[in-house]
């Protein structure tokens, strides 16, 4: 399955600054595999050493949420819009 992938600018030094790219997998592992395979280093920005989603980190197949969906297991239709999009934090 063919997807577009939108990429946030701190991510974007991976992909060589583009904000978006195509990626293959049925699965959000198998499209964050291949996007390891052709953006080297952006899996370890967006999985932790176990290999699950970083705590930080959502990701969105269409609109809905990874979390509470299937995980990394989420399918992933032709076609489908995945963001990639790191939690900000503030405060004084």
């Amino acid at each position: 399955m063919s997807v577009k992938v939108r990429i946030p600018t701190i991510l974007r030094t991976y992909t060589g600054g583009v904000s978006e790219v195509s990626a293959e997998g049925a699965t959000l592992s198998e499209v964050i595999t291949d996007l390891e395979k052709n953006h080297q280093g952006i899996a370890a920005r967006v999985l932790d050493d176990a290999g699950k989603l970083r705590r930080f980190v959502n990701v969105y197949v269409n609109d809905d949420d990874v979390r509470f969906e299937q995980g990394l297991q989420t399918p992933t239709p032709d076609g489908a819009g995945i963001s990639i999009i790191p939690a900000v934090a503030g405060g004084c």
